[in-house]
């Protein structure tokens, strides 16, 4: 039987866009042990793009703001012409950010994936 806290995300799902193998790995991971399925992770903006056109579109998403020196601004664009609420992981300062882009959620690496995940899961209970 699975606890509250298991039944966080149950039936949402969630794109991870992030190059960092490990750090991919482990926000995966945290968000499927909150019930979430999970769409990725996409390691560049085409194969996250590649991955909307496939399958439905998800509930959330995660996007690392440089992956591999390539901006995931256009893919920010995408989700929101399609409503789809998510949050920036980066380790730049706001200021280098697109101003459309600077009030937006995000969390600033190095973070701890299961804290990330319980933060997500509070924003999107709301």
């Amino acid at each position: 039987m699975m606890d509250a806290m298991e039944q966080e995300l149950q039936g949402l799902t969630v794109l991870v866009v992030e190059d960092e193998y490990y750090l991919a790995d482990d926000i995966c991971r945290a968000f499927r042990r909150l019930g979430a399925s999970i769409m990725g992770p996409a390691p560049t903006v085409a194969e996250a793009t590649e991955r909307l056109k496939l399958h439905e579109t998800p509930n959330f998403a995660v996007l690392d703001i440089s992956l591999n020196g390539e901006s995931v601004y256009p893919l920010a664009d995408e989700l929101n012409r399609r409503g789809v609420p998510f949050v920036f992981t980066t380790g730049y300062d706001p200021t280098a950010m697109p101003d459309d882009y600077r009030k937006m959620p995000r969390w600033e690496k190095p973070f701890d994936p299961a804290a990330f995940a319980l933060s997500v899961a509070a924003l999107l209970r709301k």
